[in-house]
Protein backbone atom coordinates (compact mmCIF):
# COMPACT_ATOMS: atom_id res chain seq x y z
CA UNK A 1 0.00 0.00 0.00
CA UNK A 2 1.22 3.68 -0.99
CA UNK A 3 2.17 6.10 2.00
CA UNK A 4 3.49 9.44 1.82
CA UNK A 5 5.97 10.14 5.16
CA UNK A 6 6.21 13.87 5.53
CA UNK A 7 9.83 14.95 6.83
CA UNK A 8 11.15 17.99 8.53
CA UNK A 9 14.29 18.96 7.90
CA UNK A 10 16.55 21.24 9.44
CA UNK A 11 19.49 22.82 8.48
CA UNK A 12 21.96 21.67 6.16
CA UNK A 13 23.55 23.96 2.29
CA UNK A 14 21.40 24.48 -0.36
CA UNK A 15 23.50 22.26 -2.53
CA UNK A 16 22.46 19.42 0.35
CA UNK A 17 18.86 20.55 0.24
CA UNK A 18 18.88 20.56 -3.68
CA UNK A 19 20.14 16.68 -3.93
CA UNK A 20 17.30 16.01 -1.06
CA UNK A 21 14.64 17.42 -2.35
CA UNK A 22 15.80 15.76 -6.41
CA UNK A 23 15.58 12.31 -4.00
CA UNK A 24 11.94 13.55 -2.71
CA UNK A 25 10.74 13.89 -6.35
CA UNK A 26 11.78 10.82 -7.56
CA UNK A 27 10.36 8.75 -4.60
CA UNK A 28 6.94 9.84 -6.03
CA UNK A 29 7.18 6.81 -8.37
CA UNK A 30 7.34 4.82 -5.32
CA UNK A 31 5.27 3.08 -3.30
CA UNK A 32 6.51 5.15 0.21
CA UNK A 33 6.57 8.19 -0.95
CA UNK A 34 8.92 11.26 0.68
CA UNK A 35 7.40 14.84 0.81
CA UNK A 36 9.51 17.99 2.80
CA UNK A 37 6.89 19.13 5.84
CA UNK A 38 6.32 22.62 5.97
CA UNK A 39 4.00 24.28 8.75
CA UNK A 40 0.02 24.28 7.55
CA UNK A 41 0.47 20.79 6.36
CA UNK A 42 -2.43 18.85 8.27
CA UNK A 43 -0.27 15.46 9.23
CA UNK A 44 2.63 15.75 11.53
CA UNK A 45 6.04 15.23 10.04
CA UNK A 46 6.92 11.53 10.97
CA UNK A 47 10.90 12.11 10.42
CA UNK A 48 12.77 14.77 11.47
CA UNK A 49 16.34 14.91 9.89
CA UNK A 50 18.64 17.09 11.48
CA UNK A 51 22.34 19.18 10.57
CA UNK A 52 24.22 18.39 13.46
CA UNK A 53 26.52 20.86 12.39
CA UNK A 54 24.35 23.75 12.04
CA UNK A 55 22.72 25.92 15.22
CA UNK A 56 19.27 25.33 14.15
CA UNK A 57 19.57 21.77 13.67
CA UNK A 58 21.26 21.54 17.14
CA UNK A 59 18.05 23.30 18.79
CA UNK A 60 16.05 21.19 17.10
CA UNK A 61 17.17 18.44 18.84
CA UNK A 62 17.13 20.06 22.49
CA UNK A 63 13.64 21.34 21.82
CA UNK A 64 12.47 17.67 22.04
CA UNK A 65 11.08 17.42 18.20
CA UNK A 66 12.25 13.83 17.92
CA UNK A 67 9.16 12.96 20.59
CA UNK A 68 6.54 11.85 18.30
CA UNK A 69 9.07 11.27 15.13
CA UNK A 70 12.16 9.32 13.79
CA UNK A 71 15.40 11.52 14.71
CA UNK A 72 17.98 11.12 11.41
CA UNK A 73 21.08 13.20 12.30
CA UNK A 74 23.85 13.94 10.07
CA UNK A 75 27.14 15.12 11.88
CA UNK A 76 29.21 14.25 14.63
CA UNK A 77 28.16 13.85 18.14
CA UNK A 78 24.54 12.16 17.77
CA UNK A 79 22.27 12.52 20.43
CA UNK A 80 20.59 9.68 22.58
CA UNK A 81 17.15 9.81 20.71
CA UNK A 82 18.67 9.56 17.11
CA UNK A 83 17.86 6.66 15.37
CA UNK A 84 20.36 6.66 12.32
CA UNK A 85 23.35 9.09 11.89
CA UNK A 86 25.59 9.59 9.30
CA UNK A 87 28.75 11.40 8.70
CA UNK A 88 29.56 14.13 5.55
CA UNK A 89 29.41 13.58 2.94
CA UNK A 90 25.88 12.77 2.98
CA UNK A 91 24.86 9.29 0.71
CA UNK A 92 21.39 10.29 0.49
CA UNK A 93 20.21 7.20 -1.51
CA UNK A 94 21.70 5.34 1.41
CA UNK A 95 19.41 7.15 3.90
CA UNK A 96 16.36 6.91 2.06
CA UNK A 97 16.75 2.94 1.92
CA UNK A 98 17.31 3.02 5.48
CA UNK A 99 14.06 4.64 5.86
CA UNK A 100 12.39 2.75 3.47
CA UNK A 101 13.56 -0.62 5.54
CA UNK A 102 11.89 0.97 8.71
CA UNK A 103 8.06 2.36 7.26
CA UNK A 104 7.76 -0.34 4.84
CA UNK A 105 7.63 -2.45 7.97
CA UNK A 106 4.15 -3.40 8.90
CA UNK A 107 3.53 -2.46 12.34
CA UNK A 108 1.80 -5.83 13.29
CA UNK A 109 0.94 -8.22 10.91
CA UNK A 110 -2.89 -10.59 12.02
CA UNK A 111 -2.74 -14.00 10.39
CA UNK A 112 -4.43 -17.11 12.17
CA UNK A 113 -2.53 -19.82 11.89
CA UNK A 114 -4.86 -22.29 12.94
CA UNK A 115 -5.01 -24.57 15.46
CA UNK A 116 -3.45 -27.69 13.19
CA UNK A 117 -0.64 -25.32 12.11
CA UNK A 118 3.10 -26.27 13.73
CA UNK A 119 4.71 -22.80 14.13
CA UNK A 120 7.71 -24.46 14.50
CA UNK A 121 7.70 -24.72 10.45
CA UNK A 122 7.79 -21.03 10.31
CA UNK A 123 11.76 -19.85 10.31
CA UNK A 124 12.93 -16.30 11.56
CA UNK A 125 13.80 -13.81 8.19
CA UNK A 126 17.37 -14.11 7.29
CA UNK A 127 19.51 -11.54 9.07
CA UNK A 128 20.19 -8.51 6.90
CA UNK A 129 23.82 -7.75 5.73
CA UNK A 130 25.29 -5.17 7.50
CA UNK A 131 26.66 -2.41 5.56
CA UNK A 132 30.65 -2.21 5.16
CA UNK A 133 32.23 -0.27 7.45
CA UNK A 134 35.64 1.30 6.38
CA UNK A 135 38.78 3.44 7.93
CA UNK A 136 40.57 5.93 6.69
CA UNK A 137 44.19 6.50 7.79
CA UNK A 138 46.62 9.47 7.13
CA UNK A 139 48.40 12.44 8.32
CA UNK A 140 47.29 14.70 5.71
CA UNK A 141 43.08 15.80 6.17
CA UNK A 142 42.86 17.19 2.57
CA UNK A 143 43.77 13.37 1.65
CA UNK A 144 41.88 11.91 4.17
CA UNK A 145 38.52 14.18 2.82
CA UNK A 146 39.42 13.21 -0.93
CA UNK A 147 39.37 9.47 -0.25
CA UNK A 148 36.13 9.69 2.22
CA UNK A 149 34.39 11.28 -0.68
CA UNK A 150 35.36 8.48 -2.98
CA UNK A 151 34.24 5.67 -0.28
CA UNK A 152 31.07 7.70 -0.37
CA UNK A 153 30.53 8.04 -4.14
CA UNK A 154 31.47 3.73 -4.08
CA UNK A 155 28.56 3.38 -1.73
CA UNK A 156 30.78 3.16 1.55
CA UNK A 157 29.23 5.36 4.00
CA UNK A 158 30.18 4.09 7.60
CA UNK A 159 33.53 5.86 7.62
CA UNK A 160 36.09 6.27 10.53
CA UNK A 161 39.58 8.54 10.21
CA UNK A 162 42.86 8.26 12.18
CA UNK A 163 45.79 10.25 12.03
CA UNK A 164 48.51 8.49 13.49
CA UNK A 165 49.44 4.24 13.11
CA UNK A 166 48.65 4.38 16.94
CA UNK A 167 45.23 5.80 16.50
CA UNK A 168 44.83 3.51 13.44
CA UNK A 169 45.38 0.36 15.66
CA UNK A 170 43.48 1.78 18.55
CA UNK A 171 40.39 1.84 16.46
CA UNK A 172 40.85 -1.42 14.69
CA UNK A 173 40.99 -2.84 18.26
CA UNK A 174 37.37 -1.55 18.92
CA UNK A 175 35.89 -1.76 15.96
CA UNK A 176 35.47 -4.02 13.46
CA UNK A 177 36.58 -2.68 9.40
CA UNK A 178 36.35 -4.70 6.67
CA UNK A 179 38.01 -1.88 4.78
CA UNK A 180 41.58 -0.05 5.65
CA UNK A 181 42.85 3.11 3.10
CA UNK A 182 46.27 3.55 4.70
CA UNK A 183 48.80 6.19 3.51
CA UNK A 184 51.85 5.58 3.84
CA UNK A 185 53.20 8.98 5.70
CA UNK A 186 51.90 7.91 9.10
CA UNK A 187 53.07 10.00 12.69
CA UNK A 188 54.75 7.71 15.45
CA UNK A 189 54.04 4.66 13.60
CA UNK A 190 55.15 3.32 9.78
CA UNK A 191 52.30 2.52 7.98
CA UNK A 192 54.20 -0.80 7.00
CA UNK A 193 54.00 -1.67 11.05
CA UNK A 194 50.20 -0.48 10.96
CA UNK A 195 49.37 -2.95 7.92
CA UNK A 196 51.56 -6.19 9.77
CA UNK A 197 49.36 -4.91 13.30
CA UNK A 198 46.19 -4.73 10.90
CA UNK A 199 46.40 -7.70 9.15
CA UNK A 200 47.35 -9.93 12.53
CA UNK A 201 43.60 -9.87 13.99
CA UNK A 202 41.08 -12.26 14.10
CA UNK A 203 39.14 -10.89 11.44
CA UNK A 204 41.52 -8.87 9.22
CA UNK A 205 40.53 -6.23 7.46
CA UNK A 206 41.32 -5.76 3.65
CA UNK A 207 43.32 -2.52 3.30
CA UNK A 208 44.22 -0.57 0.05
CA UNK A 209 47.87 1.59 0.96
CA UNK A 210 48.93 4.70 -0.85
CA UNK A 211 52.42 6.22 -1.14
CA UNK A 212 54.45 8.63 -2.72
CA UNK A 213 57.56 7.10 -5.17
CA UNK A 214 56.19 3.86 -5.48
CA UNK A 215 59.03 1.26 -6.25
CA UNK A 216 59.21 -2.42 -6.94
CA UNK A 217 60.44 -3.26 -3.97
CA UNK A 218 56.83 -1.22 -2.10
CA UNK A 219 55.04 -3.13 -4.35
CA UNK A 220 56.64 -6.19 -3.10
CA UNK A 221 56.43 -6.01 0.19
CA UNK A 222 52.80 -4.46 0.08
CA UNK A 223 52.20 -7.69 -1.58
CA UNK A 224 53.79 -9.80 1.03
CA UNK A 225 52.38 -7.72 3.81
CA UNK A 226 48.38 -8.69 2.97
CA UNK A 227 47.41 -5.35 1.28
CA UNK A 228 44.95 -5.81 -1.27
CA UNK A 229 46.72 -2.75 -3.36
CA UNK A 230 49.23 -0.07 -3.62
CA UNK A 231 48.66 3.05 -5.34
CA UNK A 232 50.75 5.94 -6.10
CA UNK A 233 50.47 9.34 -4.45
CA UNK A 234 48.53 11.92 -6.39
CA UNK A 235 46.35 8.74 -6.16
CA UNK A 236 44.29 8.39 -9.98
CA UNK A 237 40.76 8.05 -9.41
CA UNK A 238 40.50 5.59 -11.64
CA UNK A 239 43.01 3.26 -9.50
CA UNK A 240 41.06 4.14 -6.51
CA UNK A 241 37.72 2.90 -7.91
CA UNK A 242 39.61 -0.34 -9.21
CA UNK A 243 41.28 -1.26 -5.59
CA UNK A 244 38.04 0.09 -3.38
CA UNK A 245 35.91 -2.74 -5.90
CA UNK A 246 38.51 -5.52 -5.34
CA UNK A 247 38.98 -4.72 -1.64
CA UNK A 248 35.03 -4.66 -1.24
CA UNK A 249 34.41 -8.29 -3.20
CA UNK A 250 36.82 -9.84 -0.80
CA UNK A 251 35.62 -7.58 2.44
CA UNK A 252 33.09 -9.38 4.71
CA UNK A 253 30.74 -7.54 5.35
CA UNK A 254 29.96 -8.33 9.12
CA UNK A 255 29.17 -5.25 11.87
CA UNK A 256 30.84 -7.60 14.96
CA UNK A 257 33.61 -6.51 17.18
CA UNK A 258 36.81 -7.29 16.17
CA UNK A 259 39.05 -8.86 19.19
CA UNK A 260 41.91 -6.79 20.47
CA UNK A 261 44.99 -6.67 19.23
CA UNK A 262 47.57 -8.66 20.79
CA UNK A 263 50.23 -5.74 20.93
CA UNK A 264 49.55 -1.84 21.38
CA UNK A 265 51.42 0.16 18.55
CA UNK A 266 53.54 2.57 20.33
CA UNK A 267 55.64 5.55 18.79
Amino acid sequence: MAQRVFVKVVGFSSAERHALNTVFRLSEERDIMYSLWVPGVPEAPRLLLLDGESADGRAEARAGGAAHAQLVWVGPGAPAQAWRSYRRPIAWTDVLQALDASFAAPGAIDIDLGAATDAMDTQPPEPAPQPLRALIAGADRGQRLYLRARLALAGVVLVDEAETGPQAAALAGRQHYGLVLLVHQLPQVDAWAVLKHLRAGGAPPQVVMAKAGVSLADRMRARLGGASALLAIPIEPGDLHAALRLAQARAPHDDGSQPPMQQPLSG
